[in-house]
């Protein structure tokens, strides 16, 4: 852990949960776990119902600079998101926050009528006084609008997975969750995920509606969330690493940089690769402004570490 590695520099501006995974011959049901590193599905079924390739794309850095207003390149951004769908990619993570609207808006510029099997998973709970400033509200009025602009700007009729952005530590989770919880009964929303949240969190986050996946901070250089992610595991729920290659803090780690070098590849497909590895039930979501950058993180599904070199990476 001797080298810092900064991300590339365009960076820098960065009702059911009973889940089944099949891996080759082997079933990852509930209350199983993996031996870490050893993962090798390609899919995984988000609430056992929404089968999506593990690779997916985020469309926070689509937007522009401090995840505000539009990106400088607008035609660029659309081009990324057909892109990325082009190269296999069919969960696509954005917010009402980034930008905030237009990252929801670029992605119905993009790829509106959406093709078949393409989940689209959004966020609400954050507002945004300004660029780089992000501000909980969890009040359940406001979310109940939040889920309906979504729709709006995505021109869906209903969202996939809808994720509580962050808990309001002014507003009682349960109230939150219960806006979103009348949401989904009248059809608006398919699931519900969490955001940066503890299994404990999680729990008591069920007691009021099914959790089908959370989306917290990790990466190999921060696992903060490991128990969060050991639980989501037993539990079958999706988890959705955001800043899976680092964010604009970097990776640091040679023996990471000797494991890329080895399969002639970077340390930010390495990173990519040692997660799908990780657990059956990650779901990385690296997302980027850059064409190249994009076909780059998109084969790191193609990698294989061998045991030797993941563990190398995980000391």
């Amino acid at each position: 852990m001797d080298n810092l590695i900064s991300r590339r520099k365009f960076l820098e501006v960065s009702m059911v949960t009973g889940a089944t995974i099949l891996a080759g011959s082997k079933i990852f049901g509930a209350g199983s776990t993996s031996t870490p590193g050893t993962a090798t599905n390609e899919t995984f079924k988000i609430g056992g119902d929404l089968e999506v390739n593990r690779l997916g794309f985020g469309a926070m850095r689509i937007t522009g600079e401090g995840i505000w207003g539009w990106p400088p390149d607008r035609a660029n951004a659309v081009k990324i998101l057909k892109r990325a769908v082009d190269l296999g990619v069919n969960l696509i993570d954005t917010a009402d926050a980034y930008g905030p609207e237009t990252s929801e808006l670029l992605i119905a510029e993009a790829l509106h009528p959406y093709p078949k099997g393409l989940v689209i998973a959004t966020k609400g709970g954050l507002t945004r006084p300004g660029p780089s400033q992000w501000v909980p509200n969890g009040r359940p009025e406001y979310l109940k609008t939040c889920v309906d602009k979504s729709l709006k700007r995505l021109k869906l009729d209903r969202i996939d997975l809808y994720q509580l952005h962050r808990f309001d530590k002014n507003v009682p989770m349960e109230d939150s969750l219960g806006a979103l919880k009348e949401a989904q009964q009248v059809g608006k929303i398919r699931h519900i995920g969490l955001s940066e949240v503890s299994s404990e969190e999680i729990e008591r986050a069920r007691k009021v509606v099914p959790i089908v996946s959370i989306q917290n901070r990790y990466n190999f250089d921060d696992r903060k969330w490991e128990s969060a992610l050991d639980f989501c595991e037993k539990e079958s729920l999706g988890f959705l690493p955001w800043a899976p290659v680092g964010g604009n803090r970097g990776l640091s780690g040679s023996a990471a940089e000797t494991v890329a070098k080895a399969h002639n590849a970077d340390v930010y497909r390495v990173a990519l690769a040692w997660l799908l590895q990780r657990s059956p039930v990650m779901l990385p979501i690296p997302g980027t402004q850059n064409l190249q950058h994009l076909e780059d993180n998109c084969s790191a599904a193609k990698l294989k570490l061998t045991p030797e070199e993941w563990k190398s990476i995980a000391a």
